[in-house]
């Protein structure tokens, strides 16, 4: 493992929740289109660098659950299911696709056991950083809203520190006690 790394340096924000874990969390919250009530997480630390290599969690919404694990020192494998009661839907690679490559999607009615009447929709995968720095560049330049509000952001990371506390105290945690507290912090010299 590389220490110079940023996935591997505990004070610049490394490890696998805050690298990869942050995108399970906020497309759940998209998918759901809600907040988690509450967060159950469990962690593994490298001893060298302190931050966390495999991190898996449940987050409990009012409409459902999202289960995800990450890490930074396993075998490279990303996909997304949702998971219904009348279908399920799979991605491939869903957070870093391939620009250029084709993305499959697997769509299951649910009907057979074995799976036999998925269908398979490829599509042409773009660069998602790119566009997510032109849609914030655009919106500096003109003075215009960011495509993604500040408060989305505070609430993903309220999530991800409630992961993290659930991990210490091994209870369940709501990202809202997070958000509370937060709001009562004030930084020095404002």
């Amino acid at each position: 493992m590389d220490p110079i790394n940023i996935r591997n340096i505990a004070e610049y924000g490394g490890g696998a929740l805050m690298d990869i874990g942050c995108y399970p969390i906020k497309t759940s919250r998209m998918v759901f289109g809600e907040e988690p009530v509450r967060v159950a997480g469990t962690v593994l630390r490298d001893r060298r660098f302190g931050t966390d290599v495999l991190t898996s969690a449940v987050l409990e919404y009012p409409g459902g659950h999202c289960v995800f694990s990450c890490s930074t020192q396993s075998v490279a494998n990303q996909s997304m299911q949702f998971i219904g009661t009348t279908g399920r839907i799979e991605i491939d690679i869903p957070f870093n696709a391939i620009a250029g490559d084709r993305m499959r999607l697997r769509i299951d009615n649910g009907s057979d056991l074995r799976r036999s009447t998925v269908v398979v929709e490829e599509v042409v995968a773009c660069d998602q950083y790119t566009i997510q720095g032109d849609l914030f560049s655009k919106a500096v330049r003109k003075a215009g809203t960011a495509p993604v509000p500040l408060e989305d952001s505070l609430r993903n990371m309220a999530v991800i520190e409630a992961v993290f506390r659930s991990a210490q105290t091994g209870r369940w945690e709501e990202p809202e006690a997070v958000l509370q507290a937060a709001a009562h912090f004030q930084m020095p010299g404002r």
